[in-house]
């Protein structure tokens, strides 16, 4: 019955998705492409309302909104407080970024797990800083809406009542 208005919220949900996945490959956020191929959405339209939701990878949130480390701090509601991320998380980052062995103060190699910590340990200390990925484009798209959609849902109401009327001839 909503039809327009399906397509409408169709539109929306297509346009917050490709903005998103353009900014995280321009914002060099896609090393994995695991967020990016996550990015969908979910939409339940019935006679008498609707329903949408955002899906992503969990850590997606964290992307977007930050992450305050211990000493740097960000404008976000997540944060390091006592605990350091997962070391050995960032073994595939670091083999997909192609890092390889830095020199320690004897000039012998480091290993990939001393790597690992220093990575990890400067993400607790400096924390992720906000990329709004997603935010930036659902706003954008977002202030439009309530018109878009009564503009649809109008539509709608009109080919309701043009079925209905000549239902009754």
């Amino acid at each position: 019955m909503l039809k327009n208005v399906q397509q409408e919220l169709n539109r929306f949900a297509k346009y917050v998705i490709q903005q998103s996945r353009t900014n995280l490959t321009k914002g060099k956020k896609n090393s994995s492409k695991a967020l990016y191929n996550s990015l969908d959405y979910d939409l339940n339209v019935s006679p008498n309302s609707f329903s949408m939701s955002f899906l992503m990878e969990d850590y997606g949130i964290f992307q977007d909104k930050g992450v305050s480390g211990i000493k740097k701090k960000y404008n976000t509601p997540y944060a390091y407080t006592n605990k350091m991320p997962p070391p050995s998380k960032m073994d595939k980052w670091i083999v997909r970024k192609g890092l390889k062995g830095i020199r320690g103060k004897d000039g012998k190699f480091i290993s990939r797990k001393s790597l690992q910590f220093m990575i990890a340990r400067s993400i607790y200390n400096n924390g992720i800083k906000p990329s709004l990925f997603f935010t930036k484009p659902f706003q954008k798209a977002f202030k439009n809406l309530d018109k878009d959609i009564i503009e649809a849902y109008k539509l709608d109401v009109e080919e309701l009542l043009k079925f209905t009327t000549n239902g009754n001839n």
